[in-house]
């Protein structure tokens, strides 16, 4: 895989995921390329479901992405229930409308992990604001990025 910016003539087109954590009042992003860091973007927290469809449009669009990469809710013991299938089906959403490949993550744990990194007494504030959604969008973007480019191994001297 060419990690170099698509610059010019025959050179494959950069990698652009867009982690999505969707959920039903908020929905987490973040962005990540071929340099395999995913890093969170402000969450879309409209009240009304078609204006966080629109809202999540626009970002699509602004980052030009070229993946997209959605959390998959699976239970603990590995099935798929109605949250999945809801994932499933906003999978298929994405794909019909935006013609991109949509990726789906495993993301169990990921909202207690986002949300285990800040503190108890502000948790309550800084969950309507979707930053731990964002957050957990990263973690899933970032574990679908470490498949797709494993880190390097390190060099000992």
């Amino acid at each position: 895989m060419d990690l170099h910016p698509a610059g010019g003539t025959g050179e494959s087109p950069r990698m652009r995921c867009l982690g999505i954590d969707y959920g039903t009042r908020r929905i987490g992003l973040s962005y990540g390329d071929d340099l395999g860091v995913a890093t969170p973007l402000p969450a879309i927290t409209e009240a009304a479901p078609e204006k966080r469809w629109t809202a999540l449009s626009a970002v699509i669009a602004q980052r030009r992405a070229t993946d997209l990469v959605l959390g998959y809710p699976l239970n603990m013991d590995d099935t798929a229930g109605p949250k999945a299938k809801e994932a499933e089906a906003l999978a298929g959403r994405l794909r019909g409308e935006f013609g991109l490949p949509v990726h789906l993550v495993d993301e169990r744990l990921t909202s207690y992990e986002a949300e285990s990194t800040i503190a108890k007494a502000k948790r309550r504030d800084v969950r309507a604001s979707g930053l731990i959604d964002s957050r957990a969008a990263t973690l899933i973007l970032q574990d679908f990025l470490n498949q797709k480019m494993p880190p390097p191994a390190l060099e000992t001297e």
